[in-house]
């Protein structure tokens, strides 16, 4: 079973041919953003990040822009910088080096100021665009595929169906030698045993566990009732009542296989089958962290309907109803609320979603690209000085 993929000369293969403009800092945003504007056929990442970071905190947000910039995805990048920041566009241009992404790189200070750097920022992307459009569409056998799995604005239909069905199409990428990769870790809270089940071996399970125990805990330290975050205002109108209910119906995207490993946010699996991401459960950050980790596909199953996309990467949107599908339509790629009203299966269903991985792989545009939304954010941890 194959998808028409870019082959990068890394030997990775995407499902996008972007050229991405990225500000290794926030100083450096409006900057990245007008170059991008300016340069059509480009995509730009803004974000809040890259000064100040330290420890654990600074290596997720290199490790966060690293496996972005230098996803397959993306055939070229210009990195961004201001130039006395941390994380400066070499420090990303270093790494990216490693594994052979074409990379330009740019500072403000540098430049002379917001108008030079501009002028010689759109001279470089227009280079990149160049170089990369005459890159073509091949096959690429399905095992090759990494499938990001990711719920927002979840009901009490979400652990029922959508979330189901995607655990169908995990299921089938997986047995045809792919991988995919769920996440939320707040959201597992309350179904660790049923997890820890599955796991590979004696180490998975300990992760599994220590995740969960670790977001508990975080939880806990803050002295607060984390209801009305978990689950949300939306989560309760939509008819979820605990955390340990959102929680079973979570980790249904996560199908019925083994799971493999447990990797940190951003960070890049080395097993293939499924996969959990210790990551936040804040939709955009979920997404680019996936990204970072090296999903080429979204699926985002939602109950209560939401917009978002990613600027690299397609999301397949899967709603749980009926009634969220009709209202939000030129939002939502796929109704599984056909499973409640009859006229379909969590298999058929699933199945589905599956067939509509390979064709957004191929080149399907998605609903939030025919929209345009790029949403991102990176999950830093917040130790900045």
């Amino acid at each position: 079973m194959n998808f028409l993929g870019y082959r990068r000369n890394n030997g990775s293969a995407g499902t996008r041919n972007h050229v991405l403009i990225f500000p290794t800092v926030v100083c450096a945003s409006t900057v990245a953003q007008v170059i991008s504007d300016k340069t059509p056929g480009t995509v730009c990442a803004i974000h809040p990040c890259g000064c100040g970071h330290v420890g654990e905190d600074k290596e997720q947000v290199i490790r966060t822009m690293v496996g972005f910039t230098g996803h397959p995805n993306v055939a070229g990048v210009l990195l961004v910088g201001n130039g006395c920041e941390l994380i400066t566009p070499d420090v990303i241009a270093q790494e990216l080096a490693k594994v052979g992404q074409r990379v330009e790189t740019i500072s403000v200070q540098e430049a002379g100021g917001t108008t030079r750097c501009v002028e010689e920022g759109k001279r470089l992307a227009e280079r990149l665009l160049t170089e990369t459009s005459g890159i073509n569409r091949e096959s690429v056998d399905v095992s090759e595929l990494v499938l990001g799995l990711e719920c927002g604005g979840s009901d009490a239909f979400s652990g029922l169906t959508a979330n189901p069905a995607a655990g169908v199409a995990s299921d089938l990428l997986v047995a045809q030698g792919g991988t995919a990769i769920f996440t939320e870790t707040s959201e597992m809270l309350g179904a660790e045993q049923i997890l820890a089940k599955r796991a590979a071996d004696a180490e998975v399970e300990r992760h599994i566990y220590e995740i969960i125990a670790a977001a508990e805990a975080k939880a806990r330290s803050m002295g607060v009732d984390i209801r009305g975050s978990q689950p949300a205002p939306g989560n309760i109108e939509g008819g979820l009542t605990t955390i340990e209910e959102k929680s079973l119906g979570c980790i249904r995207k996560g199908g019925s296989t083994t799971i493999m490993q447990v990797v940190k946010y951003a960070e890049k699996p080395t097993k293939k089958g499924l996969v959990i991401m210790d990551g936040t459960a804040l939709d955009v950050m979920s997404n680019t962290g996936l990204i970072a980790s090296g999903a080429q596909v979204i699926v985002f199953t939602t109950g209560r309907g939401t917009p978002v996309g990613t600027p690299i990467a397609p999301v397949i949107k899967v709603s749980t109803n009926t009634n969220t599908y009709h209202r939000m339509k030129e939002n939502i790629d796929m109704n599984a609320g056909t499973i409640v009203d009859g006229k379909g299966t969590i298999q058929s269903v699933g199945e589905r979603i599956f067939n509509e991985v390979l064709e957004v792989a191929s080149g399907k545009l998605t609903k939030a690209e025919i929209l345009g939304h790029r949403e991102f954010d990176i999950y830093a941890l917040g130790y900045v000085l």
